[in-house]
């Protein structure tokens, strides 16, 4: 029975109910169900948690040490089960050195082939480097065409000054007639005497020579006297027939450029690794990135004069935490600032934006060696002094760097720095003498620099002498191969050395796949969070494709999915519910898609089947002729695009992965709003202008981010529901008399909390090599709260059992407080009617946590201009959750304000008012607006593959 079946009894974990359940094993199987029904309670917390919790037990004491330990999941058996990986649908590390590159191997993969074939040069004069021995120099001199003449010589001084005397007497005394200097050559007994002051290039001359046959010994002879003479390097003058030199051949044993005395060590691996002191670039650790200061924040608003305070850190200057010597500080500022303007005649009156170019240089990086005589007044002394004006951002650097408060170097850091590209490796990362080696002439950062796609073409059409292709023929197989499972999965238009922490989860997600199919691992239980994130309908056959690769190299692949392409082309369903939270956590229906579709209590079913489905509004909202207007976008593939945004109506923005939407929308148009809003220092994106902005006061975005990485975070904390409940209890009589306040109510803080396990609930005991076990606290019996707190009561509830209560009820419960009715209605519009209050943030699915950040956005007073931005909000959500998601979306439109959403979802882009969508493909070959209109409209635009899409919903 285990042999061909994954076998559960008993699955009680978080709200499932106690579920007995049978899995085919090496099948493409979906867990299916609405949000919060217990499809990762069952996939991730059971089933992974197990098989990897099992795996771990097989090593030893001293191995498990060192890996993360899943506590043992609450199910009575699991037969059947083979060792799990999960690939979550989680945005990607934060840690800066990791890659798409590094993520797949295809970078380890690079710095091997770049060490063994890879062609170095000079970094400064570009010419190119290579070791040879003696034997293949004399080859190469031998190559020459007959009858040409050569002269062998050994180089002794290259650019050094000196007179050289002695020099010349050794050479004479070991038997040498001649000499070159400085280009022209002389018996040795007439060299003239050299100036002392001056640089000299000083070469032996060996042997003279005609290329015909027979020389090969002599000239073998002469080759190794030169290379001993001149430490590995020999010079080959080749002349024409009236002894005039046509042109010079440098060999060298070394990987050493002659011409500008740089030397190399041999090429190796970790030459090219950006995270090894061999490799990479000193003036950014290999981050590529620099925290740096930036004139924009130093100076926010260009419309104003210095005298008004056009420059930010002197006017509002950084001293102590209770702004100890500010007013000092500002007089000290102004008197130098006046000095400079005195010196080098401008005007401090006039707007910033009108001072010269190198006027605001000067003030910006300082007056260099231009000394300035200074005469400041400080503490009632007057300091006179002469030297060079330091600047504004060399003074602010200056004290990052040296000041001893903690304090000044976070304000400094906080207000006016920004991560930039490194100015020395220009973000490549690695050495110069690095970034000098090439291969098909390109170097291993542009190699990065391409999208999968092209690098796919590079190395396809990359030529190769047959001794390379010898050496690099298995390892540029393995980095096609990764390249093409990155393709499969609809990831061709990232670069190879894009940063990790700036994918989507679902680009994260798909790249770990591309990762695990690469490993060829056979016998493994592969689950995954909802693969097809982020991906637009036409890409979905490659990832089907992909998984069932995956299934066909002999696993089981197990699949939390929504997306209806992929459980219509699973080989087993698995649909959870009936409901979500409490009313969910059973087995509704699990079998083929014929017996989903056969049973009348599986919502899946009846979607699928068409007999629910979420309607095509039968009258869009007409746009009313206000826009918000983009103009110049062109961040990243972006083409200097203009995009008028409708003001008023629910617009979709479409397009494939890669395109350009999340550039467009949250790089730079939401930043940009931002910075014209809430003064927020993220840079936006480049363009030229926003118009429109009078049309519109708050923006508010909704992203994929969690909500809380901790389990004191929960959706009452979140929503801001739980500050008035606190407060509400606070002014209960009994508090009032014993002088509690609403901190009392809290389990964050000393006073209210019990202090046994400090508000958790919870205690942790450590058992090393086994998982970390955790029991309720005996003291407060998991209430969180000490006896005296939970003394009080409102209803006859104390602060630990409306904690316990889930939305539904607590609206009820709360029906006559509106500030606190309002807030949980909210959370109950959106669909979260099942959830606690006091439900740790780390336990909510992801379609749960975006919910909530929607619910809190909502809570907020509307003032009918708000402009929405959501991306992807369809993640983790069934149908039926779209269906609720879309209300609300709708009321808010309904109230005058603008939602702008990024999605692929067409239930979602067919019930859009507005559509605008990207293209034509991903990478370089999108960033154009393909078409933009009603949904009908995008629909008949054959080049639009959204409009291709619609046709057929829209029939």
């Amino acid at each position: 029975m285990g042999k061909d079946k994954i076998v559960i009894k008993g699955a009680k974990e978080h709200n499932l109910k106690n579920i007995d359940l049978k899995i085919p094993r090496n099948k493409l199987v979906v867990i299916t169900g609405l949000s919060g029904s217990g499809k990762s309670s069952l996939a991730f917390d059971t089933l992974y948690a197990e098989g990897q919790r099992r795996y771990v037990e097989s090593l030893s004491a001293y191995a498990r040490q060192f890996l993360e330990q899943l506590k043992k999941p609450n199910v009575e058996s699991i037969d059947g089960l083979s060792p799990a990986i999960a690939i979550e649908q989680r945005k990607a590390g934060a840690n800066p050195r990791s890659t798409v590159g590094t993520m797949t191997e295809i970078y380890d993969y690079l710095r091997l082939l770049f060490a063994r074939i890879g062609l170095p040069h000079c970094p400064k004069c570009g010419r190119e480097i290579s070791p040879q021995t003696s034997q293949e120099i004399t080859d190469r001199i031998l190559a020459l065409p007959e009858e040409t003449r050569i002269q062998v010589l050994a180089p002794l001084v290259r650019g050094r000054k000196g007179e050289y005397k002695k020099l010349f007497e050794d050479i004479q005394r070991e038997g040498y007639v001649r000499v070159r200097v400085n280009g022209k050559v002389y018996d040795l007994a007439e060299v003239p005497s050299l100036d002392r002051y001056k640089k000299h290039d000083i070469e032996v001359m060996v042997d003279r020579l005609i290329i015909k046959k027979g020389i090969k010994s002599r000239l073998a002879d002469s080759v190794e006297t030169a290379l001993r003479l001149g430490k590995g390097i020999v010079l080959i003058t080749v002349n024409g027939k009236r002894l005039t030199v046509n042109r010079e051949l440098l060999f060298s044993e070394h990987f050493a450029c002659i011409k500008c005395g740089i030397s190399f060590g041999e090429l190796s691996p970790r030459m090219f690794s950006f995270n090894s002191p061999h490799g990479a670039c000193s003036g950014c650790d290999g981050l590529g990135i620099r925290m740096e200061v930036d004139p924009d924040l130093v100076v926010p608003d260009r419309n104003f004069s210095i005298y008004e305070g056009a420059i930010l850190p002197w006017s509002e200057p950084i001293t102590t935490r209770r702004h100890k010597w500010k007013y000092a500080a500002q007089r000290y500022y102004s008197q130098q600032l006046e000095t400079v303007a005195e010196h080098y005649d401008f005007n401090l009156h006039i707007p910033w934006k009108n001072l010269k170019r190198e006027e605001r240089d000067i003030l910006l990086y300082g007056s260099g060696d231009d000394s300035l005589n200074f005469h400041l007044e400080r503490h009632g002394m007057t300091h006179k002094f002469c030297r060079p004006f330091e600047g504004i951002i060399n003074q602010l650097e200056r004290r990052y760097r040296e000041t001893s408060s903690e304090y000044v170097r976070e304000e400094i850091k906080n207000k006016y720095m920004r991560t930039s590209s490194c100015p020395d490796c220009k973000g490549a990362r690695l050495k110069p003498e690095s970034l000098a080696v090439t291969v098909g002439e390109k170097s291993i950062a542009k190699v990065c620099a391409l999208s999968i796609k092209k690098a796919q073409e590079f190395f396809s059409n990359l030529k190769l002498s047959r001794k390379e292709a010898l050496i690099g023929r298995e390892v540029i197989k393995e980095i096609r191969e990764r390249l093409n499972f990155l393709i499969n999965v609809g990831l061709d238009y990232l670069t190879i050395d894009r940063m990790a922490g700036t994918l989507s989860g679902g680009e994260g997600e798909r790249t770990r796949l591309a990762t695990q199919i690469g490993s060829g691992l056979v016998g493994v239980l592969y689950i995954l969070d909802e693969p097809s994130i982020g991906l637009h309908q036409r890409d979905n056959r490659r990832l089907l494709n992909t998984l069932k690769a995956l299934r066909d190299l002999g696993n089981t692949v197990l699949v939390v999915e929504h997306d209806a392409a992929t459980i219509r082309f699973a080989d087993h369903i698995i649909d959870l519910g009936p409901g979500a939270g409490r009313h969910g956590g059973e087995v509704v229906v699990s079998g083929p898609l014929e017996k989903i579709l056969r049973c009348k209590r599986s919502l899946t079913g009846r979607y699928l089947k068409g007999e629910l489905k979420i309607e095509i509004p039968k009258k869009r909202r007409p746009v009313k002729g206000k826009y918000l207007t983009i103009i110049g976008a062109r961040e990243h593939n972006l083409k200097n695009i203009k995009v008028p945004i409708p003001l008023g109506v629910f617009t979709c923005i479409t397009g494939v992965s890669g395109s350009g939407k999340s550039t467009l929308v949250d790089e730079t148009l939401y930043r940009a709003l931002a910075n014209k809003f809430y003064k927020s220092k993220e840079k936006a994106g480049e363009y030229d202008r926003i118009e429109g902005l009078e049309n519109i006061d708050k923006v508010i975005i909704i992203t994929q981010d969690p909500i809380g990485r901790t389990p004191r975070s929960n959706s009452a904390t979140y929503t801001g529901v739980f500050t008035p409940i606190r407060e509400l209890f606070s002014q209960i009589p009994e508090s009032k008399i014993r002088g509690y306040r609403p901190g009392r109510f809290s389990f964050n803080v000393k006073g209210g909390r019990c202090e046994a396990c400090q508000g958790d609930g919870i205690i942790k005991i450590e058992m090393h090599f086994l998982p970390d076990v955790y029991v309720s606290c005996e003291v407060c019996k998991g209430k969180r709260f000490n006896r005296e707190t939970l003394e009080i009561r409102y209803k006859g509830r104390s602060i630990a059992e409306v904690l316990d209560m889930i939305v539904e009820e607590a609206l009820k419960f709360f029906k006559n407080i509106p500030k606190i009715k309002h807030k949980l209605q909210t959370l109950y519009d959106v669909g979260l009617g099942y959830i606690k209050l006091g439900q740790s943030a780390t336990t909510l699915s992801g379609g749960e946590a975006q919910r909530v950040k929607l619910a809190t956005e909502l809570s907020k007073r509307s003032t009918g201009k708000t402009f929405y931005i959501l991306d992807e909000p369809t993640t983790g959500l069934h149908f039926a959750d779209i269906q609720k998601l879309l209300d609300v979306l709708n009321r808010l439109v309904d109230m005058g304000n603008t939602v702008l959403v990024i999605e692929h979802h067409p239930d979602v882009i067919k019930t859009a008012d507005y559509i605008i969508d990207l293209g034509p493909e991903g990478g370089e070959e999108g960033g154009f607006i393909v078409t933009s209109g009603t949904p009908e409209k995008v629909a008949r635009r054959k080049e639009s593959y959204t409009g291709q899409l619609l046709k057929k919903i829209l029939a």
